[in-house]
């Protein structure tokens, strides 16, 4: 048997307690080995509920030895500086989404990874998940394509959430809005681009709220996304064929005891799929551990850096409404 991947976490995020830490303990193949704050007193917590080291500062974690890989769940942006960081470090890196807040960081930061042998990997967790590959074989079932649809949507957060700091949450485009972005992605392919964006901006704090995107590829599908953190909660995506339509209502984060359902309109017949559960958080952890020990070299950066271009045009052309 191979030695486990030593890993250790940048900070005490939400979704590090909540999501990834919890599924480490599932993973064969990584060893948690320290958890690290500016807070010490946090630090402690999270070390004595996950069995690990508690470290105060990034950097005196990033010095240690008994570390092989980092796991970057700190707002987004905060992410390029600390990958960085680590990379220096001679770290395995998996970063929460997005890598960075533009194209050419993220280019930068996935060449200086190239460079440096290491590993790094944007923590997308859905595109892990067992049902996408089901939902890729019913869309064969729809005939040619003619639209997609994504929404992902959150209720409002409380008024001090990072997510309304702009220097460092980056408000929902870079946080809620890449979720369908990539979902675009991975069912169309690549060969996207925008050709229209309303972002809703709040006056006061100058955070993006809210946003619709129109995308296109070049065979004139046309991809109809929205996303914000002012809604009811959505995770949905959406495929019109011309012979069906394939509806599923829980892509983005199903929890690993949930069992997603797909709606197939079909020759007229509706029909409810009801799928297996997977923890979408743990097959992640597997493809970086596969990535870090040389099983794989499937590390995610075409996907990245499409996203980062995406995310560029949108932010270059959007029409920018503001609260009052």
């Amino acid at each position: 048997m191979s030695t486990p991947i030593r890993l250790g976490v940048l900070g005490c995020a939400d979704i590090a307690g909540r999501r990834t830490l919890p599924a480490v303990r599932t993973v064969d193949g990584i060893d948690l080995a320290a958890v690290a704050s500016r807070d010490p007193h946090k630090a402690q917590a999270f070390a004595t509920r996950f069995g690990c080291a508690a470290v105060t500062g990034y950097d005196t974690l990033l010095a240690r030895n008994d570390i092989d890989a980092v796991y970057i769940p700190l707002p987004a942006m905060l992410h390029a500086t600390w990958i960085e960081r680590a990379l220096a470090a001679g770290k395995h890196v998996l970063a929460e989404k997005p890598l960075s807040a533009d194209l050419a960081t993220t280019r930068r930061l996935l060449d200086g990874a190239r460079s440096a042998g290491r590993v790094l990997a944007e923590n997308f967790m859905f595109p892990h998940h067992s049902q996408l590959t089901r939902i890729k074989e019913l869309t064969g079932r729809l005939g040619p394509l003619r639209s997609f649809s994504s929404a992902f949507t959150i209720p409002a957060k409380p008024a001090d959430d990072i997510r309304y700091q702009p220097d460092v949450g980056g408000g929902a485009l870079l946080d809620i809005g890449v979720y369908p972005l990539r979902a675009a992605l991975h069912f169309l392919g690549p060969r996207l681009d925008v050709a229209a964006a309303v972002l809703r901006v709040d006056a006061t704090r100058k955070v993006i709220l809210s946003g619709s995107v129109l995308l296109h590829d070049p065979h004139g599908v046309a991809a109809q996304l929205s996303f914000g953190m002012e809604h009811a909660y959505r995770a949905t995506c959406e495929f019109v064929g011309t012979d069906g339509i394939l509806t599923a209502q829980r892509v983005f984060t199903p929890p690993p005891s949930h069992r997603p359902v797909l709606t197939l309109t079909h020759d007229g017949h509706r029909e409810e799929l009801t799928l297996a559960a997977d923890d979408q958080a743990a097959n992640t952890l597997r493809w970086f551990a596969a990535a870090v020990t040389g099983h794989s070299t499937d590390h995610g950066h075409s996907e990245t850096l499409h996203l980062a271009r995406l995310v560029g045009q949108i932010e270059e052309h959007a029409i920018t409404t503001y609260t009052t």
